[in-house]
C-alpha cells in the first residue's frame, strides 16, 4: 500500500488524475487543506469521476493535523530541490509520498526537517518540473515495483477490461 499525500493542492484536474492512480493501484489519497477546489459528492459527480468511490481518501486541516494522525510516518518528499533521485530510496509498504502545491511545491521548513527524505525525478534542466499528477504516478509505481506490485494484475492475468485501452 502506498499513501499519496497532496499538500494544499490547487488544480482539480491534477487531484482527479492522482485519485485515478490511487483507484487503479489501491493506494490511499491524503489531502491537506486548504484545497483549491471542491471535493463534495455533488462536485465529484458533476466532474464525472466515476472511480472516486474506489479511492480511500482522508482530508486533514493542515500539516499539523496530518502529523498528529501519523506521528512517525515512513515519509518521502517529492521536490525538484532534492539532492538524490527517487531510485535511491527504499519505498516500503505503507510509505507516504508527499507532493506540494503546483505553484510552490512543499514548504521549505518541511524539506529542511527531512532532508534525507527528499527525492527528485530526473529531468532536463531547462524545464521547471513534471506535472504533479505525472510525478505522483512515477513515484507511486516505483514504490509498488519495489514491493512486487502487491494486489495488482500482471500481464496475462488481466483478461478483458472495459474501456478503450
Amino acid at each position: 500500500m502506498v499513501n499519496i499525500v497532496l499538500v494544499e493542492p490547487e488544480i482539480p484536474q491534477n487531484c482527479g488524475n492522482i485519485a485515478r492512480t490511487c483507484a487503479v493501484t489501491g493506494s490511499r489519497l491524503h489531502l491537506i487543506r486548504p484545497l483549491g477546489f471542491d471535493i463534495s459528492e455533488k462536485a465529484v459527480r458533476r466532474a464525472g469521476l466515476d472511480y472516486w468511490p474506489l479511492v480511500e481518501i482522508q482530508v486533514y486541516d493542515g500539516l499539523d493535523h496530518f502529523f498528529a494522525q501519523h506521528p512517525q510516518p515512513d515519509l518521502w518528499l517529492a521536490t525538484t530541490k532534492a539532492p538524490r533521485d527517487y531510485t535511491q530510496a527504499r519505498l516500503h509498504d505503507g510509505c507516504f509520498l508527499l507532493f506540494g502545491r503546483e505553484s510552490a511545491g512543499l514548504p521549505a521548513w518541511l524539506r529542511e526537517q527531512y532532508p534525507e527524505r527528499c527525492l527528485r525525478i530526473p529531468m532536463r534542466g531547462e524545464v521547471r518540473s513534471l506535472n504533479l499528477s505525472n510525478a505522483a504516478a512515477v513515484l507511486t509505481y516505483e514504490a509498488l515495483r519495489q514491493q512486487g506490485f502487491p494486489g495488482l494484475s500482471s500481464v496475462g492475468e488481466m483478461g478483458e477490461r472495459p474501456g478503450k485501452f
